[in-house]
């Protein structure tokens, strides 16, 4: 009779409690962190979403481009700072999800957050 592989716990506790670093995947994408840092704060600096998201400063740079492109958020300059304005009537590109806009999720992210 075979011995059964022993199974690691899994439970939702352990996968909360490791560093980020270790984490292989989230549910919500570094496009939608990205949004949610400028969402709760259009003035914050690049160099602050990349600490928050957990990323490096020029992959936030592109991304801010990627959105800016895509027509999801334009930038603005005021004095030696940027504004972010979030164009929160636009859809989700997913099909799946095209019947809702980026600023309903926004708000429901920065509500539980």
């Amino acid at each position: 009779m075979k011995k059964k592989p022993k199974i690691a716990n899994t439970k939702p506790s352990d996968a909360n409690s490791k560093p980020l670093a270790v984490q292989k995947w989230t549910f919500l994408t570094n496009h939608t962190h990205v949004l949610l840092c400028l969402f709760s704060d259009p003035a914050m600096r690049l160099r602050e979403v990349a600490v928050q998201v957990g990323i490096t400063e020029r992959m936030v740079q592109k991304i801010v481009h990627e959105l800016e492109e895509a027509g999801y958020l334009t930038i603005e300059k005021q004095g030696r700072c940027n504004f972010y304005r979030i164009h929160d009537k636009l859809r989700l590109r997913h099909p799946l999800e095209a019947h809702h806009s980026i600023g309903a999720v926004l708000k429901v992210l920065a509500a539980i957050s």
